[in-house]
């Protein structure tokens, strides 16, 4: 099949992007056409079975707390939560009572300098449909050291010719966000990493502006600092919700490996999804040290040559007939197999409380949480297994149809474990649920104000 890099380089050029961006995405595409896949098979694999855990670190704490002048905290805010049907950035959702994702991050860094006497900057890396948003808002925030970095786009490759797609109906739709893993070319062509480093700072901490339970851990900057580890990966044990999710494993030279779903080949996927061969988890809770980072950027073109993730979409996700196309991506994470002495650290699951859809930001509001001091997002009862809610797609997939059948907030789940709800059904305040709760309506149903719903099935006529 003919290669497309010239076409794809015209494109991308005339778009005025980073020469580093270009090449990153012809790095993509050429293990494209080369007929990779971005597969890991099972067989080229070994699973990981011991790593560090952040109880063991407590004698790093010291050092993580002298190396917090060197650190900066970065967040990933690219994402409109599409999925949830937001049309601006999904930080700047509703998260608890009137503070939004960005409230609180903000929030707590700030609670983190007064307790520090630290300024640790707090760069949001943006893409170009949150940039603005984000920036007009941190504008609540005048005393917290804020920057930003903005992330690229890249082509959408057609299936049947592998050409950059031409779709003159939208031409916005030609283009898609390249995933997370850009994170490292931003910095380099930004130059936001050559500023840090001349600044005196050495460490990066960055998570996904949606996980509130991401926050700076001196243990863990203290082991990298005192063991000069170039990068640590957060991970926590897997369970039966995370069976899709990206794991780490391990080649057989012993350097650990990001596998996500869409690189498992189908033969192997009972493999991938067996929690107990493969026990931990990718957070996207990422420790990375500054100065190896550029080195290998330098070495490379300004990118990291990262495994590439095949997305197969259509160019207009509303329209299942227009023409089927890919969407190369990368994982931040996935640098874990690139840079020499990567390690991981396996963290309790309270340090990962992502909200990838109303189900989960239902338990988030509910009163299984707390803000603490520090506005650090607290269980209630520490340790104990979250409830599992599953909402009628038809009535609760959307943020507006949530909210509205929500009106109250979410009902309270501390005693609950589970609770699946078939049906239009609208709860009213103080609505309370013990065990497992499921509900079925065949008509718009409303629970009132106070009820207590035991376990077990509810039919509501």
């Amino acid at each position: 099949m003919q290669s497309h890099i010239p076409d794809i380089q015209t494109k991308m050029q005339a778009a005025q992007l980073d020469p580093a961006a270009i090449g990153a995405f012809i790095d993509a595409y050429g293990q494209l056409a080369a007929g990779a896949s971005g597969m890991l098979p099972e067989a080229t694999i070994q699973p990981v079975t011991d790593v560090p855990t952040l109880g063991a670190l407590d004698a790093h704490a010291a050092a993580g707390t002298a190396a917090l002048k060197k650190t900066i905290v970065l967040r990933l805010n690219g994402g409109l939560g599409t999925g949830m049907g937001l049309e601006q950035a999904k930080s700047l959702l509703r998260v608890r009572a009137d503070d939004t994702f960005l409230d609180i991050v903000a929030k707590q860094h700030r609670a983190l300098v007064q307790q520090t006497g630290v300024s640790l900057p707090l760069v949001f890396m943006n893409s170009f449909a949150t940039d603005d948003d984000t920036r007009a808002y941190l504008a609540r925030y005048p005393d917290l050291d804020t920057r930003s970095v903005v992330q690229g786009r890249v082509p959408k490759i057609r299936v049947d010719t592998l050409a950059p797609i031409d779709w003159p109906a939208d031409p916005e739709l030609e283009w898609c966000p390249p995933g997370h893993g850009e994170l490292y070319r931003v910095l380099w062509s930004s130059g936001v990493l050559d500023a840090l480093i001349a600044d005196g700072y050495e460490y990066v901490y960055s998570a996904n502006i949606d996980n509130l339970g991401a926050t700076i851990d001196t243990r863990i900057l203290g082991y990298m600092a005192s063991q000069q580890i170039p990068f640590v990966m957060e991970v926590t044990r897997r369970t039966e919700a995370d069976r899709k999710g990206g794991h780490l494993a391990q080649r057989p030279d012993g350097q650990y490996v990001l596998r996500e779903s869409a690189q498992c080949p189908p033969a192997d996927m009972d493999a991938f999804q067996d929690i107990e061969r493969h026990q931990f988890f990718n957070t996207n809770n990422v420790w990375v040290a500054l100065k190896p980072l550029r080195a290998l950027l330098a070495a490379n073109g300004g990118f990291l040559p990262l495994p590439i993730i095949v997305n197969r979409k259509t160019v207009d996700v509303r329209d299942p007939a227009s023409p089927a196309v890919i969407q190369l991506e990368s994982a931040m994470g996935a640098a874990i197999g690139l840079i020499a002495g990567a390690q991981a650290v396996a963290v309790p699951r309270e340090r990962f409380m992502p909200v990838k859809s109303c189900q989960d930001l239902l338990v988030l509001r509910s009163d299984c949480f707390a803000l603490n001091d520090a506005y650090h997002l607290v269980q209630r009862n520490p340790g104990q297994t979250l409830p599992i809610v599953q909402l009628d797609q038809h009535f609760y997939k959307v943020i507006s149809d949530f909210e509205q059948r929500f009106p109250a907030g979410s009902p309270q789940l501390q005693q609950c474990s589970a609770l699946t709800v078939t049906g239009d059904v609208t709860f009213g305040a103080d609505v309370s649920c013990t065990g497992a709760v499921i509900i079925r309506a065949a008509a718009p149903a409303h629970i009132a104000a106070g009820t207590q719903l035991p376990d077990g099935l509810h039919s509501i006529a």
